[in-house]
Formats: C-alpha cells, structure tokens, sequence
C-alpha cells in the first residue's frame, strides 16, 4: 500500500500509516467514522474507508438470495461514497479514501490493520440492552488486530469529547508502556488530562468482598503499587511532557475501577498482549470488560 509522510511526527504510533475506520451503513458505523474523521484531522493522518460487502453475515442478517448481485454492488458502493462526502463534509480537506472490500468483516479488518496506525469500528452489536454488549466484529477485532483497535461506544458527550479526560489502565507491566504511549499521544493532540489507573489488592480481598482493616500489608500494598505506576510512567512523561497526568492508585477489582472512570472521560485506553497462537492475542478480562460495559470510547493496544 502506497504511504506518505503526515505533518505530526509523534502523534500516531506509525505517522506515515492510514487511520482506517471500518463502515456497515449502519448508525452506529456512521458515529464510529464522524469519530474517526475528528482522529485524523487531531493528527494530521489520512483516512482510509472499509465497507466489507460480506459483514451481514457476522450479524445475522444474510442477504436476499434472490438479489441480483449488480444491485447489492451498487448498494455497497452508494454506502462508501456517502460515507467519503460524510467524511469531506465534516473535515474539508482530509485525505479521504473509501473502498468496499470483498471480503468478510473480520477478515478484511484484520488485513486492514496491518497496514493502518489504527482501527476505528462501531459497536456493531444488536442487542435489546442499550448497545451495551459488543458485536463478535468488534469484539473479533480487538482481541486480534496488530494495530491499536478504537471501538467507538458509549454516551454522547464522552463520544464528543466534552469530558478533556482520557483515562489508561496500567496493568500489567509488559502491556503498559504501549497503552501508555497511546494514551498520552491522544492527551497531547487533545489538550487534556490522562488519568493513569493502577489497581490493586489486599490479600484478604482477593478471594471475599468485604474491606479490612487497615494493616502493614494495605500500606505495603498500595506503597508498592504508587512506585510501580511512576515506574511506568517516568519514560512515556519524558516523551510526552506537555501532558497532565494524574496518576491514580485504587484498590478494587480493576476491570471495575477502570469502568467507573470511564464514566467521565472521553477515551478508556487498555493494553493486550500479543501471544503466540493461531487467533493472535486474546482479551483479557479487563480489556473484555471494558468494551463490553464502558461509557465511552474503548482503545486496545496491543504490546508486540
């Protein structure tokens, strides 16, 4: 794929890659590529339009078998065009491009991110519950791309950007480092505080839900996990200066911590680590929690 040189040297992770976000007519799509269109402009990147003609399938809605295929082929094509002048419209002047992809959803992101800085895809889900659950597209996507994954869901004003807070979960240290580069990129080209959030546990929460009393373990506990989040942070800051950060310390199951924050921030940034298997990386439960359950936008970034 032809590439070329964007006019941020630090703002995406692979500044001379596209922003792909992936379409399927459906609104919450249409929300997912308006976010992605504010992306590209906030980093000076190309846009590059995915509608995969077979994604029907992962939903449950098969096509018509009685269409005729120059009609489904000019209904997908009336989709990408509408998206590009949706996109034009929103950010005039944005290199745009749109193509339909001939391939299953799954297959066709997958293959998009290896050549994308990033992945920007709706819910996809039809659920009775609000768009609280997520779509086996998304949920495929995320647990296995090689770029970082946006799964654009949650309330309005988080998916404006109304909050100016993006909240990071930091776990495990292997996965950390990326998310955190993430997410104070995003901070930088936002203008606005990252909360960065590092559960913890007493021994004696681990295995019952009720809260102890205060001892040499809690202090111990919470002590070690304060050092090990400005651990973490000390070279991403130094890349990142400009940046407000606010390092955060909780003790709490941190699949439900990171949950509640989300709740007043604009991005959830989680990591996922890449394993050596067939499927590619798998979601852990606080990145599964977080896409199914947050009140905004989800980012998982995966550590190679």
């Amino acid at each position: 794929m032809a590439t070329k040189e964007t006019a941020a040297a630090k703002d995406l992770p692979a500044k001379d890659l596209p922003l792909v976000a992936g379409i399927d007519g459906s609104d919450a799509s249409l929300c997912a590529l308006d976010w992605a269109v504010d992306e590209a402009r906030r980093h000076g990147a190309r846009l590059r339009v995915v509608y995969a003609s077979l994604w029907e399938r992962y939903e449950g809605r098969i096509a018509d078998q009685d269409s005729a295929l120059t009609a489904e082929a000019l209904a997908e094509e009336r989709v990408v065009a509408l998206a590009q002048r949706r996109a034009l419209e929103r950010a005039p002047g944005l290199e745009v491009a749109a193509e339909v992809v001939p391939d299953e959803a799954v297959n066709a992101l997958l293959a998009e991110a290896y050549d994308a800085a990033a992945l920007v895809i709706g819910p996809s889900g039809h659920t009775t519950l609000a768009g609280l659950l997520l779509g086996s597209v998304s949920l495929t996507v995320a647990g296995r791309a090689h770029c970082p994954v946006i799964v654009v869901r949650g309330e309005q004003p988080a998916v404006q950007g109304e909050h100016r807070r993006i909240v990071v979960g930091v776990g495990d240290p292997a996965e950390a480092p990326a998310a955190l580069r993430f997410a104070l990129r995003e901070g930088a080209a936002r203008g606005c505080e990252v909360a960065a959030v590092r559960a913890w546990r007493h021994p004696a929460r681990q295995s019952v839900e009720h809260y102890p009393l205060p001892s040499d373990a809690t202090v111990s506990r919470e002590e070690a996990a304060a050092r090990e989040l400005s651990d973490l942070l000390r070279e991403p800051h130094e890349e990142f200066p400009e940046v407000v950060v606010r390092p955060t310390t909780l003790e709490g199951p941190a699949h439900r911590l990171l949950v509640e924050h989300s709740r007043t921030a604009d991005l959830l940034v989680v990591g996922a680590t890449r394993r050596h298997r067939a499927l590619g990386f798998q979601l852990g439960r606080v990145s599964h929690t977080a896409l199914h359950r947050a009140a905004c936008p989800v980012a998982v970034v995966p550590h190679h």
